[in-house]
C-alpha cells in the first residue's frame, strides 16, 4: 500500500504546482492583453526613438490588434481551462462527486483574483512598462497561434458580415484626433489642462476640416480702393485705414484688378514728389495700378490648412475668395487662420471696436450677431451647432426660417435667442442665455 501512497501524493503535488503554474500563466495572459491594448502608442513611440526594444516590439504586435486579441484570448482560454479541468479531476479524487462543485469555486476565485484583477490592474497602473516587458514573448506567441487565429478570424469576420457588420482593423488610425480632442476635454475637466491650452491644441486640429468661406471678411465689410480716384484721394484713403493692404477695383467692386500694399504706394508717391523737388503736379498723372500686386483668389471651399500652406508657399498674407462662379464673396489673410489657433490677435493700428461678447445688465449674454459660432463656442464652453450657419445671426434666421425683427424672442438648441439689434436685414445685436 505505500508504493501506491507514494504516489498518489506525488501526483497531488505535481497537480498542484501544474494548476499554479497554468494560473502564473494566464495572469501573464491577462496583464499582457490589458497593457499591450492600454499603453499609449505616443508613449511607446517615444520609448522606442530612445532605444528601447521592448517597446519597439510593442508597436509592431499591436499595430494589428485582431491578431494580437485573438492570439492572448486563445492562450488565456487554453490554461484556464487546463487548470480548471486539473483541479476538478483533483478534487473529484480528494472529495468524491462533490469535489467539482468544490473544485469550481476554488478555481473562480483563484482565476478572477490572481490571474483576473491582480495582473489587470498592474497593468493598467503600468501599462507602457509592462507592455515593453511582455512584448517580446507575446510576439512569440503570436506566431505560434498565428495559423490558428487567421481560421478563426476568417470565421469571425464572415459570421459578422451575415449580420451586416463591416470590420476595419485600421480604424483606430482615423480615430486619432477624437482621441486627443476626448483627452483633451478630460483633462480640463479635471484641472489638468488649460482652457487657452486646449482650445489651441483643437484650433490646429481642426484647420483640415473647416473650409475659407467659414472664417473670411464678409465682401460687405472689406474697404477697397477705388483705382478711378484721384491720387491724393487714394493717399489719403490709405493714411487713414487700419489695414496695409487694400484691394483695388476699377468701375464695379467685383472687378478687382490688383492689391496695393501701403508702403509701395506710400514709397512710389514719395519718388515722385522728391525727384523734382517736391512737385506735386506729378501725382496727377499717377497710376496706382503700377505698384498694385497682382490679386491671389482662393475657392471658397479651401480648407484651412491648405490655405495657410498655400500662404507660407507663396510667402504671402492676403488672399480673395470667390465662389464657384468666381464672384467675389470675402477676404482672408494669414492673421485670420492663425487667430483660429491661437485666438483674437490685436495691435495699435486695430480699432477700438466693442468686444463681440460682454454681459449684459441682465447677466445675459450681449453677443454681436457677425460673431463666428465657434468663437462664441470657444468663449463659453458651449455646444452651439455650426453646420447650418456660420455666424450667430446666420444660426438665428436659419432656425427662425424667417428674418426677425427687433425685440423677437426665439429658443432652440436650449438657449434663448432675443434681437437687439438690426440694420437693414442684418441682425448686428443678440442677447442670449442658456435655459
Amino acid at each position: 500500500m505505500e508504493p501506491v501512497s507514494s504516489s498518489l501524493d506525488a501526483a497531488f503535488w505535481i497537480t498542484c504546482l501544474s494548476i499554479l503554474g497554468l494560473l502564473v500563466l494566464s495572469a501573464c495572459f491577462s496583464g499582457s492583453e490589458t497593457a499591450l491594448t492600454a499603453a499609449s502608442r505616443g508613449k511607446l513611440r517615444a520609448q522606442a526613438e530612445k532605444g528601447s526594444k521592448g517597446a519597439e516590439k510593442a508597436l509592431e504586435i499591436t499595430e494589428d490588434n485582431e491578431r494580437l486579441i485573438g492570439s492572448v484570448l486563445l492562450g488565456n482560454n487554453l490554461v484556464n481551462i487546463l487548470a480548471t479541468s486539473l483541479a476538478t479531476a483533483l478534487f473529484t479524487r480528494l472529495f468524491g462527486e462533490s469535489g467539482v462543485a468544490l473544485a469550481t469555486l476554488v478555481m473562480t476565485l483563484l482565476v478572477l483574483i490572481f490571474a483576473e484583477v491582480l495582473p489587470k490592474t498592474y497593468a493598467i497602473t503600468n501599462a507602457e512598462v509592462a507592455a515593453s516587458k511582455a512584448a517580446p514573448v507575446i510576439k512569440f506567441i503570436i506566431r505560434i497561434f498565428d495559423p490558428v487565429v487567421s481560421a478563426v478570424r476568417v470565421l469571425v469576420r464572415g459570421v459578422l458580415s451575415l449580420f451586416g457588420v463591416k470590420t476595419d482593423p485600421d480604424s483606430h488610425i482615423l480615430a486619432v484626433r477624437e482621441e486627443i480632442a476626448g483627452a483633451l476635454y478630460l483633462g480640463h475637466s479635471e484641472g489638468v489642462v488649460e482652457k487657452e491650452d486646449r482650445d489651441r491644441i483643437l484650433g490646429a486640429l481642426d484647420l483640415g476640416e473647416r473650409a475659407v468661406e467659414e472664417i473670411m471678411l464678409h465682401r460687405s465689410q472689406i474697404e477697397m480702393i477705388d483705382a478711378e480716384l484721384d491720387p491724393e484721394a487714394i493717399l489719403d484713403q490709405c493714411l487713414k485705414s487700419n489695414h496695409t493692404r487694400l484691394p483695388v477695383f476699377r468701375d464695379d467692386p467685383d472687378n478687382i484688378i490688383g492689391v496695393v500694399h501701403a508702403k509701395d504706394l506710400l514709397r512710389a508717391m514719395h519718388k515722385l514728389i522728391t525727384q523734382d523737388f517736391g512737385n506735386r503736379e506729378l501725382l496727377k498723372n499717377f497710376d496706382i495700378c503700377s505698384v498694385a500686386m497682382k490679386p491671389y483668389f482662393v475657392p471658397e471651399t479651401t480648407t484651412l490648412d491648405d490655405q495657410m500652406r498655400q500662404f507660407l508657399r507663396m510667402r504671402s498674407h492676403f488672399a480673395l475668395v470667390v465662389d464657384e462662379y468666381g464672384d467675389l464673396q470675402g477676404l482672408i489673410t494669414l492673421e485670420d487662420i492663425l487667430e483660429e489657433i491661437v485666438g483674437e490677435i490685436t495691435d495699435e493700428f486695430d480699432p477700438q471696436a466693442e468686444h463681440p461678447i460682454r454681459r449684459a445688465d441682465d447677466d445675459q449674454f450681449l453677443i454681436d450677431g457677425a460673431m463666428t459660432i465657434r468663437d462664441l463656442n470657444r468663449a463659453t464652453d458651449w455646444t452651439l451647432p455650426d453646420d447650418e450657419a456660420n455666424t450667430v445671426a446666420g444660426l438665428v434666421i436659419h432656425e427662425a426660417q424667417i428674418i426677425p425683427n427687433v425685440k423677437q424672442v426665439f429658443n432652440f438648441h436650449g438657449f434663448r435667442f432675443e434681437v437687439v439689434e438690426k440694420q437693414d436685414n442684418r441682425i448686428t445685436k443678440l442677447k442670449i442665455r442658456k435655459l
